[in-house]
């Protein structure tokens, strides 16, 4: 059964919400990746919402571009947390998307990571999971440190060869 629900409007937006599903695979937690149009099938966009919690979701993270409705309808109607991703627009720049996943209604809130931010919806969506399950919070720990792991090794090699070869890669 699937925990986390994750849902876009359209497949363009698959880029940045596959970085949210590599976040859970890495960290174990099971999800459900669908495409749904919440203005062009409204039917199939309320029935998803309507039985996310009763499918086990405990998350539902949202993408959305332009006018980006998904994930505020989402927290409309299910009862849990919900995860907006603002996208990047060419009109606009994600601005758009951004401003309309966060000025929800009193009563309807949806946690907003940064335009094109999947990798971080991913893990908010983990921490929020993990406020109950110690299994997860520890591989989270982890996973925090092998990012700081990461950032050492890079400082390393820049220490070692210089800014100028380090540019080369």
């Amino acid at each position: 059964m699937a925990t986390v629900g994750i849902v876009m409007g359209s497949d363009s937006d698959m880029p940045v919400m596959a970085k949210a599903a590599d976040v859970l695979n890495e960290l174990g937690i099971s999800y459900e990746i669908k495409i749904i149009s919440a203005h062009r099938e409204p039917d199939v966009f309320f029935e998803y919402a309507r039985t996310a919690e009763e499918k086990g979701f405990k998350v539902i993270i949202a993408g959305a571009g332009m006018a980006a409705h998904l994930p505020g309808m989402c927290a409309a109607i299910f009862p849990m947390p919900v995860i907006g991703i603002p996208m990047h627009t060419t009109s606009l720049g994600g601005r758009d998307s951004l401003y309309s996943i966060v000025q929800m209604p009193t009563g309807i809130p949806v946690a907003t990571v940064a335009i094109n931010g999947g990798a971080n919806a991913g893990i908010l969506a983990a921490k929020i999971l993990a406020t109950s399950d110690q299994e997860l919070l520890t591989r989270l720990k982890e996973y925090s440190r092998s990012l700081k792991e990461s950032v050492e090794k890079k400082d390393a090699r820049l220490q070692e060869v210089g800014y100028q070869k380090y540019m080369e890669k």
